[in-house]
């Protein structure tokens, strides 16, 4: 919008100029042209008055006075009779027929004439002037006089150079005075812009109301902030719903759990003690489907990033995985530059992303298989990639694994919230997760944060 407002001042500015100066050029131009043709008239009507009596009494003229005006001025003179010959030309032989000329034939009616040609020979626009030679009424002859008008272009030319250069200074300061002008009109605009995008990555604090802003940009101000404060409540409600319900089913969960172990140490059959383990494995599925729901509440909270140390986090997760690794005949490796690396998260966001990703790795290889990790630095983000040898995912796969309770199949353990939970503590660190497939053939999860502290 800034752009536009500012092409509309150019605009306007442009068509004020070439209004004003257009006019003001042509006539500058004309009253030059005329200047000079007033004062060549004058110097005919002067030499006219020289020749006039030799012509009368039919006497060879003296082509003096034409000839020292001619070098003072570099005019061509050229005086006819009334046949419309030459006697006098300061530029050619004499007895040349000039009656068929227009100037020539009005100035032996008695008539003046002036105008402006283009002399394709000397390859210059000419001014003549031709006056009859008289006395008492009666016509002699003719004087035409003609000049190069390269002066008079030049001085139009520099009229034209310093209207341009005018018009030059006139819209660079509109430009300067426009830009400032657009600028702070649409600033209101830039806010609200820039409010709406820190809307829709999940900051809805509301924005302080601008004093100087037009009462329309005030009004949507305003509901912009009602619209984000409402929403904030709601995301609060749910978040709080969802906690809620996780923690009030946890305590009936454990409960139910405990007098489950306690009915089937005191079963005699084989049959009962193994409906009641299938019953005892459902409780602990769904107690661990409560426990990742409520992460996920947790994962979309807003919070202020910390600094943590990716390469220190990792390792210390790595060896708590370990015994875990081992017991499934799974190695884990671990790659990592020698000194820490620094990355702004979530509070327990990237322990919690370990986790996650870890757990799903160990348990997708199969024995004897290794889980690598690797801490990789960047210079605005950091990489933590983690990926297995296990089956894998296609294309198709890799888009729906972050689907919230998406799971690979009935039979695969889980509760299909891992990888929706990693996303969205990365997402919220301001950061991404990315699902690639890894050299091993199985599935390698990038995790991309933001440096703490740009290497250099």
């Amino acid at each position: 919008m800034t752009r536009r407002v500012l092409l509309s001042y150019l605009t306007i500015s442009v068509i004020v100029l070439l209004v004003l100066e257009i006019p003001l050029a042509i006539f500058f131009q004309q009253r030059e042209t005329d200047r000079l043709a007033v004062n060549v008239e004058r110097d005919a009507s002067a030499l006219a008055t020289l020749y006039e009596d030799v012509l009368e009494r039919r006497t060879a003229l003296d082509p003096q006075a034409a000839s020292g005006y001619a070098d003072r001025t570099g005019a061509r003179v050229v005086i006819v009779g009334t046949d419309g010959l030459s006697q006098v030309d300061t530029a050619a032989k004499i007895d040349r027929d000039f009656s068929t000329r227009p100037e020539i034939q009005a100035a032996l009616r008695g008539e003046r004439a002036t105008g402006m040609r283009h002399s394709d020979t000397l390859g210059t626009d000419l001014l003549y002037v031709a006056v009859p030679i008289a006395s008492g009424g009666t016509v002699h002859g003719a004087i035409r006089l003609t000049l190069d008008a390269k002066e008079v272009n030049a001085t139009v030319r520099r009229f034209w150079l310093g209207l341009a250069g005018v018009a030059a200074v006139v819209l660079t300061a509109m430009a300067g005075i426009g830009w400032a002008v657009a600028r702070s009109v649409t600033r209101p605009l830039r806010t609200l812009h820039d409010t709406a995008d820190r809307f829709a990555t999940g900051d809805l604090t509301p924005s302080i109301p601008d004093p100087d802003a037009p009462p329309e940009i005030a009004s949507l101000e305003a509901t912009l902030n009602a619209m984000a404060h409402r929403l904030d409540q709601l995301l609060a409600e749910q978040r709080a719903f969802v906690a809620d319900a996780s923690h009030q089913l946890r305590t009936p969960l454990t409960a139910l759990r405990l007098r489950l172990e306690n009915l089937q140490s005191s079963l005699a059959t084989s049959e009962g003690a193994e409906d009641l383990g299938a019953a005892i494995e459902e409780t602990n599925r769904l107690a661990r489907l409560v426990d990742d729901l409520l992460r996920l509440a947790r994962a979309e909270q807003i919070a202020a990033p910390q600094a943590v140390d990716l390469v220190q986090m990792a390792r210390d997760r790595v060896d708590t995985w370990s015994a875990m690794a081992d017991a499934a005949d799974v190695g884990l490796d671990f790659v990592s530059p020698a000194g820490p690396m620094v990355v702004s998260a979530v509070p327990t966001g990237v322990e919690q992303i370990l986790d996650n990703l870890l757990d799903n790795a160990i348990a997708a290889s199969p024995p004897g298989a290794s889980v690598s990790v690797t801490v990789t630095p960047g210079q605005e983000h950091h990489r933590l990639t983690i990926a297995d040898a296990g089956p894998g995912l296609d294309d198709e796969q890799k888009a729906r694994a972050l689907d919230r309770f998406w799971r690979l199949g009935t039979a695969t353990a889980g509760t299909g919230l891992g990888l929706p939970i990693a996303r969205a503590l990365a997402e919220a660190s301001g950061g991404s997760l990315r699902l690639d497939d890894s050299p091993a053939g199985g599935l390698a999860v990038t995790v991309v944060l933001p440096a703490a502290i740009a290497r250099p």
